[in-house]
């Protein structure tokens, strides 16, 4: 009689979950979900992240157990788990989907493999995402990518068989506090359930100005998705969101929600387009794209202080812009705002990060690293990928220098959200700017645009755009027959 077992990782729910399906045709069968140590340690985690996984775990247990299917929780490196398992209950066959993820996951996922090999135990992974292993060529992805979105959701099993796991005790799940971790902030709900209500309650009407919406931190939060963390967390599928957007289009005699439900739904796409790129080259997560890069920021020697004796010094600017105390209110309020909530909208996030890295002249792997333990929907390949592309070290995408003040103009007309984040604003307690604007930024251009012109520079960005760049997607707008094609925007709200 084969036994299996589910391996959990990112994929926190039941629907839409092939190795769960899989597993029903198994005699037996348990899932298992490990808390690793290298995780807990990693410099991108939070205890914001822990609890979150750890409400989704609570619920998927629930969920399972009336399925009868045990779900196994265990802290430790994952093949000693899997050895302290074996010794009950000797399962010959472990599945899983495959994981994006940051460097220390791909070392754990090569040592699970050799573990596997070692002692015969046979490994299936499933893609849950449009990310695509071993990609040969960019060509044709967005094709690839839409077979995956459109091909039906896996069908969700009624029942296990799962006596074999029986004498292994389940274990009370983890708190933060057992884990050594300090409280998080708060929290919205996490897990199936409310991933669903969040996704429906934007369908239903909350998308109706999501074009519009998404720019603003002031009406983004409501008019955003809001499923950023839910597709990071795996509790609900991109599959499912991509094939509820569609039918909420066509079903919808509401004109102004069919057209921001395609906005929202052209978006989906790139979210996987830029997990590829570091599925494809797992370095970016450490160097940058553009090598000819390499030094411009960083490294031991603070140009911007060179040019400018009168800015502080490289960790004063990292540490004041950390603190949302820079001295640009739109800034540090956008920067108080995610500290305090977890979340932010695109935009701002893309200031926040052209202003480290253009107004600043921070190397944008120290702020990357404090943004991703903000960031409850932290999603690596996105994250890294974003984190290059805003502070202009592809090598291929246009430098995009956000003007704090334009942005509040824009964005916060009344300084409403300003004042909400940055109360002591016009009082001696708020700090002078911490950099002249526009010296900074007449540094920064002649830097890295004289760096482009360089025939090196516009070489190397000829290989990074035929590895990483975008294609003529070859699909429809949303809603609309597949004959058409259109190219869409690699600059996106993502969610």
């Amino acid at each position: 009689m084969s036994t299996a077992l589910v391996w959990f990782k990112r994929d926190l729910r039941l629907r839409d979950h092939a190795p769960l399906a899989a597993a029903a045709q198994h005699g037996a069968a348990a899932g298992l979900f490990v808390i690793e140590p290298a995780w807990l340690a990693s410099p991108e985690c939070d205890p914001q992240h822990v609890a979150t996984t750890l409400q989704c775990l609570a619920e998927l247990r629930a969920g399972l157990a009336a399925r009868d299917l045990p779900l196994l929780v265990r802290v430790g490196d994952v093949p000693a788990v899997f050895d302290e398992l074996r010794r009950t209950v000797a399962f010959s066959h472990l599945l899983s989907h495959e994981e994006t993820g940051t460097g220390w996951s791909y070392d754990r996922d090569r040592a699970v493999a050799a573990w596997c090999h070692a002692r015969g135990v046979v490994w299936h992974e499933w893609p849950q995402t449009g990310v695509v292993r071993r990609l040969r060529s960019r060509s044709g992805w967005a094709a690839q990518w839409a077979r995956r979105m459109d091909a039906p959701e896996v069908a969700q099993p009624v029942g296990y068989a799962g006596a074999a796991f029986d004498p292994l005790e389940l274990h009370a799940l983890p708190t933060l506090h057992s884990l050594g971790l300090p409280a998080s902030r708060p929290l919205p709900p996490a897990g199936e359930a409310a991933a669903w209500r969040t996704l429906h309650s934007f369908l239903a009407g909350r998308g109706r100005d999501y074009r519009r919406a998404l720019s603003s931190p002031i009406t983004a939060p409501d008019g955003c998705s809001r499923l950023s963390a839910h597709l990071a967390f795996g509790s609900l599928s991109m599959r499912s969101v991509h094939q509820a957007t569609e039918a909420a289009i066509a079903a919808t005699p509401d004109r102004q929600l069919a057209y921001g439900l395609r906005g929202f739904a052209s978006r989906l796409r790139w979210h996987c387009h830029f997990m590829q790129k570091l599925e494809d080259e797992p370095a970016i997560e450490h160097r940058n794209f553009a090598r000819s890069c390499d030094g411009v920021r960083g490294g031991g020697r603070d140009r911007l202080r060179e040019v400018l004796p009168d800015t502080p010094p490289e960790q004063e600017r990292l540490e004041a812009w950390c603190a949302g105390r820079t001295g640009y209110p739109m800034v540090d309020a956008c920067m108080r705002h995610l500290c305090a909530t977890g979340w932010l909208n695109f935009r701002m996030r893309a200031m926040l990060v052209s202003f480290a890295a253009y107004h600043l002249w921070l190397d944008w792997r120290a702020p990357g690293l404090f943004l991703a333990r903000q960031f409850l929907d932290f999603e690596p390949g996105i994250h890294w990928s974003q984190m290059q592309m805003q502070s202009g070290t592809t090598g291929i995408n246009t430098l995009r220098i956000y003007s704090p003040a334009r942005q509040a103009a824009e964005h916060d007309p009344t300084g409403a959200f300003v004042r909400r984040w940055v109360p002591e604003l016009g009082t001696p307690a708020y700090p002078q700017p911490i950099v002249d604007e526009r010296r900074a930024l007449a540094f920064a251009k002649e830097t890295l645009y004289g760096l482009r012109r360089t025939p090196e520079a516009r070489a190397e960005a000829d290989a990074v755009q035929q590895q990483h760049g975008s294609r003529k997607a070859g699909l429809p707008p949303s809603g609309t027959a597949r004959r058409r094609t259109r190219t869409a925007s690699t600059q996106g709200e993502l969610f």
